[in-house]
C-alpha cells in the first residue's frame, strides 16, 4: 500500500489508505504540535496537511484543527471534503471531533446538517447541546434553541449566555434578566459575557434599578476592573439616563479602550451633547487611539446637530484615511452630515459614489432629499427602491411622509400612509401620523387633521397636538387653536410652544387682552419661551447669536453694518413685515425688534467677514419668520450671494431673490 499523495486533492480523497506504520505515528514534538497549529490556524491548509499527514491519520483529533481552518477561511467546500476522510479514518465517533463538524455546519450555514450529524451521534455532550443552541439562535429560531435548553438536563455556563445572549439579540430583555436571575439563584457565576449580554438587556429596557442590581452582582465577582464589563456597565448607565455615571466609569478605568471611548462618544451624541461629542473624539485622538466606524457615526452625528460643515469635512478625511469610506452606516452618517449642513449635492454624491446599499442607505437620502423640499426626488428615489425590490421599513416611509410634508405632496403623502399599512404590513407610529396631520394642516384641512389625531389606533403625544396648533396659526383658525392648545397642556402643563403658538394666533389677530392673559399664565407656571438662536460656522468656530446678547466681540461693528444693510434693502423695495411681530408695541419698536432678530445678525456677520463667491450657512433653532424670509431673499438679489438657512423645520437655499421652499414652510 502506497503512502498519500503530497497534493492537497489527494488529501481531500477519503478512499486513500494508508499503511499500519503511518497509523501508529504521533506528533511527538510540542515544537511540530505547534508548527501544525500555527498552519492551521493561518489558514495553509494544503500546507498542514502536507507536511504532517502522516501524524494526522494516525491521531485523527488533530482534523478538528483543520476543520476550525475551514471555519476561518468560510470554505464549505474543504469542510465536507475533511468530514469525508474523517468517516474513512473512524474519527466520526470521536465525540470531540462530532462537535467540530457540528460547528462547521452550523457556523457555515448549513444547520440542516448540524441536525443530521446531532441526530446521529453516538454519543453527545454538554458543548453538542451548547453548539446546537448556538446554532438556532443564528437562525432567529428562539422558540427552536429556548426548547432545547428547556429539556437540557446539565447545563454549564456557556449554555446560560447563549440563551441570555439569545434573547437579549431579540430585544426579548425581560426574559433574558429573568434567565439571568435564575442562573445565579441555581449558583452560577458570572463571566464576562454573561455579564455583558444582561447589561444590554438593561440598556434595552433602560432600566436604571435593574442595571444597578447587576452592577452589585458584577462586584461581588471581582468583575470592577475588566474593561469590557466596564463599557457594558458604562453603556447601560448612559441608556438608562444617567450620562455622568457612564461617564464616571469610563474615565476610572484604569485602561481605558476603544469600545470606551465609543461608548462615551455615542453617549454623548445621543444625550444631545454634540459639542462635548467633538471634544471627546478629540481627546480620544490625542490619548493615540485610532477611530473606528462606530466612532465616525457618533462623530458624524455630532457635526449634523451643529451642522459644521468644516470640521464634518476633515472628519469626512479621515473616515477615507481609515479605510471606512465604504461602510454603509459611515456613508448614511455623511449623507446625513452633509445634508443638515446645507450641501445636499455632497449627500447625493456620497450615495452615489457608494460600493453597495442597504435600506439605511437610501432612507437616509430620501430623508435628505426631504430636508431641503425635493419632494419629487424622495418620491422618485422610493419608486426606484421599490423597482430593485428593496423591502422598504418604518424609517423609509417615515423619510417619505416627511418629504411629501415639505414639499406640498398631500395626496401623495396619504397615498403612501395606506401604502405603508395594505402593502408593506407595516404598523404607523406616532411620528407617521404627525407627517400626514402636518400635510394636512398646512393645505388647510384642518377637521381632517384633527379627526386623524383622534381617530388614529395610538395615543396623541404633544408633538402631534402642536403640529396641528401651528397648522391652526398658518390659516388664523383661533377657536380650533384654543381647542388644540387644551390637548397640549393636558399632555405637558409647561410645554412652553404651545402658549407661545396660542399667544401668536391671538397677537396676529390684534386680541392683546387673550394675549397677555396667556403670557400671565406662562409666567405663573414659570413656563418659559425658548429663544430664538442662530449660528454659523467660520474657519472652524462657531459663531452664536440671539436677540439682546452684546457678547460677540464685533456685536458693534455687526449693529452698524446691519443697519446700513436694513436701509439699503428698503431702497430695493423690501418693507419690514410688523405684522411678524407679536407684541403690543409702536411700529417704530416693532421695526426694530425685526432687524435684530438672531438670523440677521449672523447673516450680517457672514456678509462682513467672508468672501464674495461663498455661499453663506446659518443654523436657526426656531422656524424663520415670514419678515426674516423675505429680508434674506432680499439680501440674496442685491448682494448676489446664495445663503442657505436651515430652520427647525427645513432648509431654504435664498439665491437671486428667491427662495427654494416656494414660500411653503
Amino acid at each position: 500500500m502506497g503512502k498519500p499523495s503530497g497534493s492537497f486533492n489527494a488529501f481531500l480523497n477519503p478512499f486513500y489508505s494508508f499503511t499500519v506504520r503511518s497509523l501508529s505515528m504521533k506528533i511527538s514534538s510540542s515544537a511540530s504540535l505547534q508548527e501544525f497549529t500555527s498552519l492551521c490556524n493561518d489558514g495553509r491548509i494544503r500546507q498542514a496537511y502536507d507536511t504532517f499527514k502522516v501524524e494526522i491519520w494516525s491521531d485523527p483529533s488533530l482534523f478538528s484543527h483543520l476543520l476550525q481552518s475551514c471555519i476561518k477561511l468560510g470554505s464549505l467546500f474543504g469542510g465536507k471534503q475533511v468530514h469525508s476522510l474523517i468517516i474513512t479514518s473512524g474519527g466520526s465517533k470521536d465525540k470531540f471531533i462530532s462537535n467540530h463538524l457540528l460547528n462547521l455546519y452550523s457556523k457555515l450555514g448549513q444547520f440542516k446538517s448540524s441536525l443530521v450529524l446531532f441526530s446521529n451521534m453516538p454519543r453527545r455532550n454538554l458543548m453538542s447541546f451548547n453548539i446546537l443552541i448556538n446554532g438556532y439562535l443564528q437562525l432567529g429560531d428562539l422558540e427552536n434553541a429556548q426548547k432545547l435548553f428547556d429539556e437540557m438536563s446539565e447545563r454549564n455556563i456557556a449554555t446560560w449566555n447563549a440563551m441570555i445572549a439569545g434573547l437579549t439579540q431579540f430585544e426579548f430583555n425581560k426574559q433574558a434578566l429573568s434567565l439571568f436571575k435564575e442562573m445565579y439563584g441555581l449558583g452560577f457565576l458570572p463571566d464576562e459575557f454573561t455579564l455583558g449580554s444582561v447589561l444590554r438587556g438593561c440598556a434595552g429596557l433602560r432600566s436604571l434599578l435593574a442595571g444597578q442590581e447587576v452592577h452589585a452582582c458584577l462586584l461581588k465577582c471581582g468583575f470592577e476592573l475588566s474593561s469590557v464589563v466596564g463599557s457594558s456597565l458604562a453603556h447601560m448607565y448612559i441608556k438608562s439616563g444617567s450620562l455622568s455615571d457612564g461617564e464616571k466609569l469610563i474615565k476610572s478605568m484604569p485602561i481605558r479602550t476603544v469600545v470606551a471611548w465609543n461608548t462615551l462618544i455615542a453617549g454623548k451624541a445621543q444625550n444631545g451633547c454634540p459639542e462635548e461629542v467633538l471634544n471627546q473624539y478629540n481627546m480620544m485622538k490625542m490619548a493615540g487611539f485610532r477611530p473606528d466606524k462606530i466612532t465616525f457615526v457618533s462623530v458624524l452625528s455630532a457635526c449634523s446637530e451643529l451642522a459644521t460643515l468644516g470640521q464634518g469635512q476633515q472628519i469626512h478625511a479621515e473616515v477615507i484615511k481609515a479605510g471606512a469610506s465604504s461602510v454603509l452606516a459611515v456613508i448614511s452618517s455623511l449623507i446625513s452630515m452633509y445634508s443638515r449642513s446645507g450641501c445636499l449635492e455632497d449627500s447625493i454624491k456620497a450615495f452615489v459614489d457608494r460600493e453597495d446599499f442597504d435600506v439605511v442607505l437610501w432612507s437616509s437620502m430620501i430623508a435628505a432629499y426631504g430636508f431641503h423640499g425635493r419632494g419629487e426626488e424622495a418620491v422618485e428615489l422610493f419608486h426606484q427602491m421599490e423597482d430593485l425590490k428593496m423591502e422598504a421599513n418604518e424609517v423609509t416611509f417615515l423619510s417619505l411622509l416627511y418629504a411629501c410634508s415639505h414639499s406640498g405632496l398631500k395626496e401623495k403623502g396619504t397615498e403612501y400612509l395606506d401604502l405603508m399599512v395594505k402593502k408593506y404590513k407595516l404598523k404607523p407610529r406616532i411620528e407617521h401620523y404627525t407627517c400626514v396631520v402636518d400635510l394636512l394642516g398646512r393645505a388647510g384641512r384642518l377637521e381632517e387633521a384633527e379627526g386623524m389625531i383622534r381617530s388614529m389606533p395610538v395615543k396623541p403625544d404633544g408633538i402631534i397636538w402642536k403640529t396641528l396648533l401651528a397648522a391652526c396659526k398658518l390659516h388664523k383658525e383661533a377657536e380650533m387653536a384654543k381647542r388644540i392648545s387644551e390637548e397640549i397642556i393636558k399632555l405637558d402643563p409647561l410645554d412652553a410652544a404651545s402658549y407661545v403658538l396660542l399667544s401668536n394666533i391671538h397677537a396676529s389677530a390684534r386680541n392683546w387682552p387673550n394675549v397677555s392673559e396667556i403670557r400671565k399664565a406662562m409666567r405663573d407656571r414659570n413656563v418659559r419661551k425658548e429663544p430664538g438662536i442662530s449660528w454659523l460656522e467660520l474657519k472652524n468656530l462657531v459663531h452664536q447669536f440671539s436677540m439682546g446678547d452684546k457678547s460677540h466681540p464685533q456685536y458693534f461693528e455687526i449693529d452698524l453694518y446691519l443697519k446700513e444693510l436694513m436701509s439699503e434693502l428698503k431702497r430695493h423695495g423690501y418693507v419690514p413685515d410688523l405684522g411678524s411681530v407679536l407684541h403690543d408695541m409702536d411700529n417704530e419698536e416693532k421695526e426694530y425688534n425685526l432687524a435684530h432678530h438672531s438670523e440677521k445678525f449672523a447673516i450680517a456677520f457672514a456678509l462682513m467677514n467672508t468672501s464674495e463667491n461663498v455661499p453663506i450657512r446659518v443654523m436657526k433653532n426656531l422656524r424663520v419668520c415670514n419678515d426674516c424670509h423675505n429680508a434674506i431673499k432680499c439680501i440674496s438679489r442685491i448682494r448676489n450671494r446664495e445663503i442657505i438657512v436651515r430652520d427647525a423645520s427645513r432648509f431654504h437655499h435664498f439665491k437671486d431673490g428667491e427662495c427654494s421652499c416656494g414660500n411653503y414652510w
